[in-house]
């Protein structure tokens, strides 16, 4: 198996097995994204306790890379504080803008880096980055109420 059949495979496992789907309580902000270029949509709820994402839950839909960026974003942020999704969102971005010459981190990126491989195709960037615009959005408006 090659690397962009690994990448394939990981994409569609999310796809297939999403995690953290469905709408859950408590939470402190709810937003809803729709990439209008493909009609993608997510509705996304964050709970903080303090600077920590404590749960993250949407639903959606949408194609298989924008449900599964959903998935594995989860994964990847419950329990860990909000700085860290910050500079994940960061490295994320870059990683989805670089047209495939960004080698990330796979300690760091886990099974993000499947997504890698969609950088590629920049009609398919938007579809891997809507969840992560959304709980950026959705962690700015928990923070600012807590403020």
């Amino acid at each position: 198996m090659n690397l962009d059949e690994l990448y394939q495979t990981i994409i569609l496992d999310h796809y297939r097995e999403k995690h953290h789907s469905g709408l859950r309580e408590p939470y402190e902000a709810e937003v809803h994204h729709v990439n209008p270029s493909c009609g993608d949509e997510l509705t996304l709820r964050v709970h903080l306790d303090g600077d920590t994402i404590a749960d993250m839950s949407y639903d959606g839909e949408g194609c298989s890379i924008s449900q599964a960026s959903t998935s594995v974003l989860g994964d990847l942020v419950i329990g860990r504080d909000t700085d860290h999704f910050s500079g994940l969102y960061d490295d994320f971005l870059e990683m989805m803008h670089s047209k495939g010459e960004i080698t990330p981190d796979e300690d760091r990126f886990e099974d993000a880096i499947a997504f890698a491989g969609v950088s590629k195709f920049p009609a398919r960037v938007k579809c891997a980055l809507l969840a992560w615009s959304a709980l950026r959005d959705a962690v700015a408006q928990a923070s600012a109420k807590e403020n």
